[in-house]
C-alpha cells in the first residue's frame, strides 16, 4: 500500500510540475489552454489546479472575457502566485544559517540570516532555521504551499545526495545528521544536501554571462572550504571530499583543527583564526567589523597578520593551480571584502608558485562577486539545474521515493 501511495504521490507531483512549468513559460492560461499544453485530461487537470489553488501555488489572475469570442461564460485564467516560494536554499555555516527563497521564475523573493554559537547542536540549528523560514513568510508574505524542493548546504564533506548520512565523521566536529529528513518532514518536499562551500562555488561560477570551465574557489568564513570546477563540471569527488582545501596542512606544528589534524589552513585563515592572530599582536578585535576598522586605519600589526595569512592561502592555492591549471581562482567570504590585501598577497604568492608555467592567458585571482548568501543561492541553482556546470550532478529526491527515478525540480 505504501508503495502504491508513493507512486500516486510521484505522479501527482509530476503533473503539478508540468502545470507550474507551463504557467511559468506562458503566463496566465485558461484551464482549456493548460490542458492542451500539458497533455492532461480536463478531469485530471481540474484536480491538479484545485489543489494548487487551495495551497496558494497559483491564483485566478483574470478571465478571458476581453479576448473571448461568442456569448459563452468567460473562463478563468490561472497564473503563478508571485508570493509562492518554489525553492528554499539553505546555507548552514558553523555560526549562522542563511536562507533564500526563489519563486517560479527563479528570482529570490525573500532571504535572511540568523546567527548561533559555534558548536550549537544540530537540532537547535534546525529549530533556528525553521523559525527563520517562518519569519521570512511573516515579513515578506511569501508562502510555501507550492514548494517544489529544498537545497541545503552543510559544512564539511558530504556525499552530494539526499537522505543519507555524511560521508565521514570528523573528530571534534558536529556533523549534520538528519538535516534532510527534518526538512522533508517539515515541508513535504524533496531535499538535496551537499557541501555549502561547493554550492557557493557553483553560485560564483554560474552567476555570470559566460561559464568558467576551470575554477578554484576558496571561502574564508567561520571555517575554510573550497569548491572545484574542472572541465566545465562542478566536482564532488568519490565521497564528497573534493575541494576541502581548508584541511590541507600549512604548519605541522600549528594549532589543532576541528578535523583532528594539526596546522590545517583553516586554523590560520578562518575568520576566528585571523581575529585571534590580531589579538595576539595586541590589536583589540572581536568581530570582522572591528577588523574592518583596523584595516581602514592601516594598522601595521593587522597588515602583517593579513599578509601572512594571504601567503599561506597562496601556497595552498598555488599547489591547486599547479595541479588543475584553472582559469580563475576566487576568494570568498565577508573577511575578504573588508581585507582586500588577502587577495593581493594570495595572488602574488600564487603567481610565484606558477612562475615556470608559460601562458598566453594569465591566471585571474579575484575576490568573489557574491556575499555570504552564495551557498544558499548555489543550492537554489542546483535544484533548478540552471547551470551547465551541473551536467550529471545529483538531483533532489524525497526519502520516500528512493525506488523511483530522480527528476528535475522544475
Amino acid at each position: 500500500m505504501s508503495m502504491t501511495n508513493g507512486v500516486r504521490a510521484l505522479v501527482r507531483r509530476t503533473h503539478e510540475e508540468r502545470v507550474l512549468s507551463a504557467l511559468r513559460a506562458h503566463g496566465a492560461l485558461s484551464r482549456g489552454e493548460l490542458a492542451a499544453k500539458v497533455g492532461l485530461s480536463r478531469t485530471t487537470l481540474s484536480e491538479i489546479t484545485a489543489s494548487l489553488l487551495q495551497r496558494g501555488a497559483i491564483v485566478v489572475a483574470d478571465t478571458d472575457a476581453a479576448v473571448r469570442e461568442g456569448s459563452g461564460r468567460p473562463a478563468e485564467r490561472l497564473a503563478l502566485d508571485p508570493g509562492a516560494g518554489q525553492v528554499i536554499g539553505v546555507d548552514f555555516g558553523h555560526r549562522r544559517v542563511h536562507i533564500a527563497v526563489a519563486d517560479a521564475s527563479h528570482n529570490v523573493i525573500a532571504s535572511g540570516l540568523e546567527e548561533y554559537a559555534n558548536g550549537t547542536p544540530w537540532d537547535e540549528r534546525l529549530a533556528i532555521a525553521f523559525k527563520l523560514v517562518e519569519r521570512l513568510s511573516q515579513e515578506t508574505g511569501v508562502h510555501y504551499g507550492a514548494l517544489q524542493a529544498v537545497g541545503i548546504g552543510v559544512p564539511g564533506p558530504y556525499t552530494g545526495t539526499s537522505s543519507v548520512s555524511p560521508a565521514v565523521s570528523w573528530k571534534n566536529q558536529l556533523m549534520p545528521h538528519g538535516v534532510d529528513a527534518a526538512f522533508e518532514g517539515r515541508f513535504d518536499a524533496p531535499v538535496f544536501v551537499d557541501n555549502n562551500t561547493r554550492l557557493a562555488a557553483l553560485a560564483e561560477a554560474s552567476n555570470r554571462p559566460d561559464v568558467v570551465d576551470n575554477l578554484v574557489y576558496l571561502r574564508l568564513s567561520d571555517g575554510v572550504g573550497g569548491g572545484l570546477v574542472v572541465s566545465g563540471r562542478l566536482v564532488t569527488g568519490t565521497k564528497g571530499f573534493a575541494g576541502e582545501l581548508g584541511h590541507i596542512m600549512v604548519d605541522p606544528n600549528g594549532s589543532m583543527c576541528r578535523c583532528g589534524k594539526r596546522g590545517c589552513l583553516e586554523t590560520v585563515a578562518s575568520a576566528p583564526a585571523i581575529l585571534a592572530a590580531c589579538r595576539d599582536r595586541g590589536v583589540s578585535v572581536e568581530t570582522i567589523a572591528d577588523l574592518g576598522l583596523e584595516v581602514a586605519k592601516s594598522n601595521p600589526a593587522v597588515d602583517v597578520v593579513l599578509r601572512d595569512v594571504g601567503t599561506a592561502i597562496g601556497r595552498v592555492l598555488g599547489a591547486a593551480a599547479m595541479t588543475l591549471n584553472p582559469r580563475e581562482i576566487v576568494l570568498g567570504g565577508e573577511i575578504v571584502r573588508i581585507a582586500p590585501v588577502l587577495v593581493e598577497q594570495a595572488a602574488s604568492t600564487i603567481r610565484y608558485e606558477l612562475y615556470p608555467i608559460p601562458t598566453d592567458e594569465p591566471l585571474v585571482v579575484r575576490a568573489a562577486q557574491l556575499d555570504d548568501s552564495d551557498g544558499a543561492l548555489g543550492a537554489i541553482a542546483a535544484i533548478f539545474h540552471q547551470s551547465p556546470l551541473l551536467a550529471g550532478y545529483p538531483e533532489p529526491s524525497a526519502s520516500g521515493d528512493h525506488d523511483q527515478p530522480q527528476r528535475s525540480a522544475q
